[in-house]
């Protein structure tokens, strides 16, 4: 049992057919998540029916586990109409739970007689000890399946965050570079750093958060514009359209490309005095999300001399996206139109 738990359950089941002189035994054991049992290590007569599943409603197995104890059923068939289409018809059942001491019951180990009449109280107690080991052996492979599937899961994680760490560093570089080549004084370039790894740490916790989720499903755009702009608008902007999932790659791009909008905003726009807002509103279908970006309550606006940073890197993941971005400088404010191909987003 120690070495290999998985072994013990048919040396049970084919010991309990020995001891009791069935015809065939097996383990139902009860799956939670379908409200089933499951038929294992099941021998002689039955061999055949490893592995199907029956409803725990209105079956012998989960009377057995409502019950607690042995249970004796003549002709089950009569009273369980589902088990009247069996290959083989069904005398005498005998039926214990899997159940050590102190713990819920795992499920039932059964056996069946050649005739009605066959089994006693001698036949109970020793179904009820092998049971109690059968349910020991459950509980080891139950728990070494979770460990698996915990170390799989934990793996899966590593190389994930393996490539956002990557990925991080290689976007941190390129804006440190491009901060750098037009920055007017340290203090400048500290600003627009500041802002933009905000924006990273900003995506990087909506990804991180839902990491335990495997598979991921997703950051909700909405919520990524929302935190993007808190720290430049502090809530008075409107942000409204329909649920969008933005995928682990596409996440920073998106923050990044919200980020600069903003920065813009809450240095020349509608963002640089307390009665202006933006208001953004965005609509989805199959192939293509279109946005509009609005800004009213600012300065007048124009179109500017020469492309900055800030430009170049909307621009850039635009493009980067596959999408389309418009500008429309208007004496009340900037607006803005984007249409971003949803399969990018996916990603």
């Amino acid at each position: 049992m120690a070495d290999r738990p998985t072994e013990i359950i048919p040396r049970l089941v084919a010991l309990a057919m020995e001891l009791c002189d069935g015809i065939s035994a097996g383990v139902s054991v009860l799956d939670h998540e379908i409200n089933r049992f499951r038929w294992l290590g099941v021998q002689g007569a039955l061999a055949a029916m490893q592995g199907v599943t029956v409803p725990r409603k209105n079956s012998p197995a989960g009377l057995c586990m409502d019950i607690g104890g042995p249970v004796l059923f003549a002709q089950p068939g009569r009273a369980f109409g589902w088990m009247q289409g069996n290959p083989l018809q069904v005398s005498e059942l005998l039926m214990v739970p899997l159940q050590s001491k102190g713990a819920a019951p795992l499920g039932t180990l059964w056996v069946i007689a050649r005739e009605t009449g066959h089994f006693d109280s001698g036949h109970a107690r020793a179904m009820s000890d092998l049971a109690a080991f059968a349910a020991i052996a459950l509980r080891m492979i139950q728990a070494e399946e979770r460990l698996s599937q915990a170390l799989r899961v934990q793996e899966t994680l590593a190389d994930e965050m393996s490539h956002r760490v990557k990925n991080v560093f290689a976007l941190t570089a390129g804006m440190v570079r491009l901060s750098a080549r037009n920055a007017v004084s340290k203090e400048d370039l500290a600003a627009t750093l500041q802002g933009r790894l905000h924006a990273l740490a900003e995506a990087h916790a909506l990804v991180r958060r839902r990491f335990d989720q495997m598979p991921w499903d997703g950051a909700d755009f909405g919520e990524i514009l929302t935190r993007i702009l808190l720290p430049h608008d502090e809530g008075r902007s409107i942000v409204r359209g329909p649920l969008v999932s933005i995928g682990e790659r596409a996440v920073t791009s998106v923050a990044l490309l919200f980020h600069e909008l903003a920065a813009n905003a809450a240095k020349y726009g509608s963002l640089s005095v307390n009665q202006g807002a933006v208001q953004i509103e965005w609509e989805a279908d199959e192939r293509n999300m279109r946005l509009q970006w609005r800004e009213t309550g600012g300065p007048t606006t124009k179109p500017p001399e020469r492309q900055g940073n800030g430009a170049k890197i909307v621009n850039g993941t635009v493009q980067q996206l596959g999408g389309t971005i418009d500008y429309d400088w208007r004496p009340e404010g900037l607006t803005v139109r984007l249409r971003l191909p949803i399969a990018s987003l996916d990603k």
